[in-house]
């Protein structure tokens, strides 16, 4: 499809981008290529192993996937259009506007329940790479913005309304320095 091939050609111009030497790769390890806007995927039109091959291949590198990186589990809502989650659950959409957290879809994750998630991951992630090491980590936009966050020390809600989506084939850099990790660069796109 279209799309699924634009998306992969702006992948590898973002692995381009990245100035860093690159030591290790982490997908999450979902395949997923969905059409239009989708709850679940919001801004995931690629699949994210695929992202990681392809860079992998390029870096000379081997793809090691992790089921912790994977899109914030929406419940009741997968499946369903943004626009249909929307109309059927205008509270929900209004709650998540002013950055409250709540379990999307009724039984899926917070985005609280998706930091607990992604934090012990990127944790073993850092302590796999040499020192001065880079990783890259391809995830979904809420769980890639979670790792960011809970790296540089900023709560969900403050995130979720400050920094906003992480946009499809889009990344941040994340570094360490002393006293702390900074969010460098964020929703850079090729």
């Amino acid at each position: 499809a279209r799309s699924r091939q634009t998306g992969q050609v702006r992948v590898q111009l973002a692995r381009r981008d990245i100035r860093q030497q690159v030591d290790a790769e982490h997908p999450a390890d979902l395949a997923r290529a969905r059409r239009g806007h989708r709850a679940g995927a919001a801004q995931q039109r690629l699949d994210v192993v695929e992202q990681g091959r392809v860079g992998a291949a390029e870096l000379g590198l081997p793809v090691r996937t992790d089921a912790r990186f994977r899109e914030i589990n929406v419940g009741e809502w997968a499946g369903r259009t943004v626009a249909e989650v929307a109309a059927e659950f205008p509270q929900d959409m209004e709650r998540m506007r002013t950055g409250e957290d709540f379990r999307r879809g009724g039984t899926g994750e917070s985005l609280a329940d998706v930091a607990a998630r992604v934090r012990p991951a990127a944790q073993e992630v850092l302590d796999t790479l040499p020192a001065g090491g880079t990783a890259l980590v391809v995830a979904h936009g809420v769980s890639g913005r979670a790792v960011a966050a809970e790296l540089a020390g900023i709560d969900a809600r403050t995130a979720w309304l400050a920094l906003g989506s992480l946009e499809n084939c889009h990344w941040a850099e994340v570094g360490e320095r002393p006293g702390g990790w900074r969010i460098e660069r964020w929703n850079v796109g090729a």
